[in-house]
C-alpha cells in the first residue's frame, strides 16, 4: 500500500508541476488547417501528453522540464472543445483563424475610444470571437512566460478590445463563419525597434547606421534637464485642469513621465522579448501591424523599410511559418517635415521585400489634429479585404487601394500606371500632383484619368523628369479605385 501511495503521489505531483504559457486558457481559439504547436514546462524527464477532439500526442520534458509537441491540423468547428494537457483541462476551446494584431498606440486604442461605440456594442453579441490581449512589460531578455486571458466577445467586453484588430476580425467572422482569435501585443508610443529581436536588429547591415545614430542621441539624453522639462509641462498642466474645471470643459490629458515613457518603450527588442517572445510559436495565420507614428521623425524615418521588412522575417523564422503579414499605411496627420511622408514610402515600398504582405491604404480616413484617429472601422475592414482576398482566396471589389506601377514621361507629360486600379476615379477634383524637372523644383501639375492611367503635365515644367502625389502630411485623397479605397502616395 505505500508503494502505491508513493507512487500515486509522485504521479499526481508530476502532473500538477506543468506549466503551460499564459495563450493556453479557457477560451481560446485553436488554428485550423495548419500543426498547431503546445508547448510548456513540467518535471524534469516526464511525460507529456496533449489531446483534443479525438487527437492525442504524448511527449517527453527534456533534463530541464520543456517540452513541446505539433498536433496535427485541426478542422475549424464552432463546437466548443476540451484540451487536455496532463493534468490540465482548458475548456471552450473553439478551432478558427487566429490572427496576430501588433504595434503603438493605434493598435492598442480599444473599440470603446474608437467612433460609434454604442453601435459597435449593440452587434458584439459574437461569442465566436475571442481576443487575449498580451499585458507583459518589457524586458532586458526574452521570456517565455506572458500574461493574459482569452475574453469572449460581448457587448460588455468589445469596448476593451483592441478596436483595428476587432473590426479586422469581425469582418473575417461575417465572411468566413468561423470563430475568430485575435491576439494583440501592442504598446503606445513604441518604435519599431521595440517589437524585433535584439539579435536579428545587431545582425543587420542595413541598421548599421541606425544604430550609430540612435547611440548619438542617446549621448546626448539629459535625464536632469529631461525632468526639469516634465516638471514645467505638470505644472502647466496643473493650471489648464484648474481653468477646465471653471469652464467645464473637457480636462487636457496629463503629461506622460518621460523616463517612465523611456523604460516602457523597452529600448532594442524589449518588447519583442516581453510580448512577442512568449507566443512563440503559437499557430496563427497571420499578422497585421499598424505602427510608425514614433519613427517618424528623424534620423529614424529612412530606415522604416529595413526594419519593417526585418520584423516580418525575424518573427516568421522564429514562428518558423511564413505566414500572411500586413500593416497600416500612416494616415493623412499634420506634423512637421518629410518624416511622416518618409515613413508612407517606405510602408510602400516594403510590399516588394516583404512576400505574402498586404497593405491598408488610409490617407482618407484620419484626423489632421489627433494622431489616434477615431475610425478604426475602416482600418479593420481595409485589413480584412485584404485578408480575404490575399490569404482565403475570396471574391473582394479589392484587396488594396491603387499602388503606382510605373511613370513613364512622354512628350511633356507623365503617364502613371496603377496596380488595383479597376475602376479608376476621382473623389472631387483630382488633385495632389506635382511634377519636376532637371532643376529638382516641384510644380503642382494637373491630371486626367484616362481608363486605369493617370496622364500628369504642368506648364511650367516642359521635361519632367519626376513625379509625386499626396506628398504631404495631410494630403486630400482624390485618386481611389472603384472599391473606395484611396491611392497610395507616392513619388517616381
Amino acid at each position: 500500500m505505500k508503494t502505491l501511495a508513493a507512487l500515486l503521489l509522485f504521479t499526481l505531483s508530476a502532473q500538477a508541476a506543468i506549466m503551460l504559457p499564459a495563450v493556453f486558457s479557457d477560451h481560446m481559439v485553436l488554428q485550423s488547417g495548419k500543426p498547431v504547436p503546445v508547448w510548456g514546462a513540467a518535471d524534469a524527464n516526464t511525460e507529456v501528453t496533449v489531446a483534443i477532439a479525438g487527437q492525442k500526442k504524448t511527449t517527453q520534458a527534456d533534463g530541464e522540464g520543456k517540452w513541446s509537441l505539433k498536433l496535427d491540423a485541426l478542422t475549424a468547428t464552432a463546437e466548443p472543445q476540451t484540451l487536455t494537457i496532463g493534468d490540465k483541462t482548458i475548456n471552450d476551446v473553439l478551432i478558427g483563424e487566429v490572427w496576430l494584431g501588433s504595434g503603438q498606440s493605434n493598435m492598442a486604442m480599444t473599440v470603446e475610444r474608437a467612433k460609434d461605440l454604442e453601435a459597435s456594442k449593440a452587434a458584439a453579441n459574437l461569442p465566436l470571437i475571442r481576443v487575449f490581449t498580451e499585458g507583459s512589460g518589457a524586458s532586458p531578455t526574452a521570456k517565455s512566460e506572458g500574461k493574459g486571458t482569452w475574453i469572449i466577445c460581448t457587448p460588455e467586453t468589445v469596448g476593451k478590445f483592441s478596436a483595428t484588430a476587432f473590426f479586422f476580425g469581425r469582418t473575417l467572422h461575417a465572411e468566413l463563419k468561423t470563430p475568430v482569435g485575435l491576439i494583440n501585443s501592442s504598446v503606445g508610443g513604441t518604435p519599431i525597434e521595440s517589437w524585433i529581436s535584439p539579435e536579428a536588429q545587431q545582425a543587420s547591415e542595413e541598421l548599421k547606421p541606425f544604430f550609430a545614430a540612435m547611440k548619438q542621441a542617446d549621448a546626448q539624453f539629459d535625464e536632469g534637464k529631461t525632468k526639469a522639462v516634465f516638471e514645467r509641462q505638470v505644472a502647466e498642466w496643473t493650471e489648464a485642469v484648474k481653468k477646465a474645471n471653471a469652464e467645464g470643459k473637457r480636462l487636457p490629458r496629463k503629461p506622460r513621465v518621460p523616463l517612465e515613457t523611456r523604460k516602457r518603450k523597452g529600448n532594442v527588442g524589449g518588447l519583442f522579448n516581453s510580448k512577442i517572445a512568449p507566443l512563440i510559436p503559437f499557430a496563427i495565420r497571420g499578422a497585421i501591424w499598424y505602427q510608425g507614428e514614433s519613427n517618424s521623425q528623424d534620423p529614424k524615418a529612412p530606415f522604416y523599410q529595413h526594419q519593417l521588412t526585418l520584423l516580418a522575417k525575424d518573427w516568421r523564422t522564429r514562428w518558423n511559418d511564413e505566414f500572411a503579414f500586413a500593416w497600416v499605411q500612416l494616415p493623412n496627420f499634420t506634423r512637421a517635415g518629410e518624416g511622416w511622408m518618409i515613413v508612407r514610402e517606405q510602408m510602400l515600398n516594403a510590399l516588394q521585400t516583404i512576400p505574402n504582405s498586404g497593405m491598408a491604404i488610409t490617407l482618407d480616413i484620419g484626423d489632421p489634429k489627433d494622431i489616434h484617429p477615431k475610425n478604426k472601422q475602416d482600418v479593420g475592414y481595409r485589413l480584412a479585404q485584404w485578408a480575404l482576398g490575399s490569404v482565403y482566396h475570396k471574391d473582394v471589389p479589392a484587396i488594396c487601394g491603387p499602388l503606382i506601377d510605373s511613370a513613364t514621361a512622354k512628350g511633356g507629360e507623365f503617364v502613371l500606371t496603377f496596380k488595383h486600379a479597376k475602376g479608376l476615379t476621382a473623389k472631387g477634383n483630382l488633385t495632389g500632383f506635382e511634377i519636376a524637372g532637371a532643376d529638382g523644383h516641384w510644380q503642382l501639375a494637373e491630371a486626367k484619368i484616362d481608363g486605369e492611367t493617370v496622364i500628369v503635365s504642368a506648364k511650367a515644367v516642359a521635361e519632367p523628369k519626376s513625379v509625386r502625389y499626396a506628398w504631404k502630411d495631410n494630403p486630400t485623397a482624390s485618386l481611389f479605385n472603384g472599391a473606395g479605397i484611396p491611392a497610395s502616395p507616392f513619388r517616381k
